[in-house]
């Protein structure tokens, strides 16, 4: 019997009721100082990108690579996760800022921001750990629980989940299109096709951007400034990979069937959305770095409340957690990362792995 079979239907109900009241008491809350937060993250991304782009104009000098490429990869961190994916996700659309709001923000990355939106805020946030539904289970390229079927190409998978890192925005542009579904004739080749050219479109714009665009304002350091721009990209790429798998796929993480959405109560949607995710210890700094998707767990129940809110509201989460006898999957960095390449690297053979069964 599973942790949550353990649960009468009263004892969800209550669960999802508590979790609706922390909810509605952050909406009650929020005001100016969660605006000052995020105008105020967004002023440090900025300058910081200014900065590492002044810096790399004269990037032909060592320190000068070495301290521009850092803080541009950090501007660029910031600004995918704790901006461009929060602002995404409609988190600050209360403050009715044209400027900072979920229809109108375009991010640094390859892939159009609607269609992101479509892909995870819809499907992902939905169907959260749901097989045949949720498309992030792997990203349609890896084994990454035993209930999928296996193939001999995960057998490679320890391989090009490294590649899927280091590009992994390039990745995730691609997966976004849904090609596969296009194979299986799930899709329109035509409809396919006119996504893809969108996203080729963004994706042109990026490469121009950091690859054409600003090594040729360098003058005489058009290539270390060329290889800055591709260093901070992959530095930004490998932290995001790290930061997205140790929030799903760790061990303690659990999977879905489909037919568990038939009737699926709120309460059932909340306790899905916990056993799909899982938190990384660490400090203030470290959360900011993560774009709070270090409180993975607080992201999935509350997708729309403001990311600088999830600290507070974690220890009332995790103690709602042990006052049922729930699972709260969280640890250190290193820890969380050694448990998904552990699960990467056994289950690209066949076999169950020793993984937790289907919920």
């Amino acid at each position: 019997m599973t942790t949550t079979e353990r649960l009468t239907e009263c004892d969800i109900d209550e669960f999802g009721l508590e979790l609706d009241r922390i909810r509605d008491e952050v909406i009650a809350a929020r005001g100016e100082d969660d605006a000052r937060y995020i105008r105020r993250v967004i002023a440090v991304q900025r300058g910081l990108e200014a900065g590492g782009r002044a810096l790399l104009f004269v990037s032909i000098l060592p320190p000068a690579w070495l301290a521009g490429t850092a803080v541009l990869a950090t501007a660029k961190i910031l600004e995918n996760m704790e901006i461009g994916h929060n602002v995404l996700h409609g988190q600050w659309d209360w403050m009715c800022d044209p400027k900072i709001h979920s229809t109108t923000w375009e991010w640094d990355f390859a892939t159009p921001a609607k269609a992101w939106q479509h892909s995870h805020n819809f499907v992902h946030h939905t169907y959260t750990n749901v097989l045949g539904k949720d498309r992030d289970i792997g990203y349609s390229a890896l084994r990454i629980h035993p209930e999928q079927p296996w193939h001999p190409v995960y057998l490679a998978q320890p391989f090009y989940n490294v590649a899927l890192a280091m590009l992994f925005e390039w990745g995730i542009t691609i997966y976004d299109v849904e090609l596969e579904r296009a194979w299986r004739g799930e899709k329109s080749w035509r409809e396919a096709l006119t996504q893809l050219r969108g996203v080729l479109g963004k994706a042109g714009r990026q490469v121009i951007k950091d690859y054409v665009a600003f090594p040729l304002l360098s003058g005489p350091s058009f290539l270390p400034t060329l290889l800055a721009n591709l260093t901070a990209n992959t530095i930004r790429n490998v932290w995001t990979h790290m930061i997205i798998f140790c929030g799903h796929f760790p061990d303690g993480t659990v999977v879905f069937t489909e037919d568990q959405l038939d009737g699926e109560s709120r309460g059932e949607w909340y306790l899905r959305q916990l056993a799909g995710s899982a938190n990384i210890d660490g400090g203030a700094l470290f959360h900011l770095m993560t774009g709070n998707l270090s409180h993975q767990i607080e992201h999935h129940l509350f997708p729309d409340l403001p990311s600088n809110r999830y600290a507070e509201i974690a220890p009332r989460v995790r103690a709602l957690c042990e006052r049922f006898g729930l699972p709260y999957t969280t640890g250190p960095l290193l820890r969380q990362t050694a448990s998904v390449w552990k699960r990467v690297l056994r289950l690209a053979f066949p076999g169950q792995g020793g993984d937790q069964a289907t919920q």
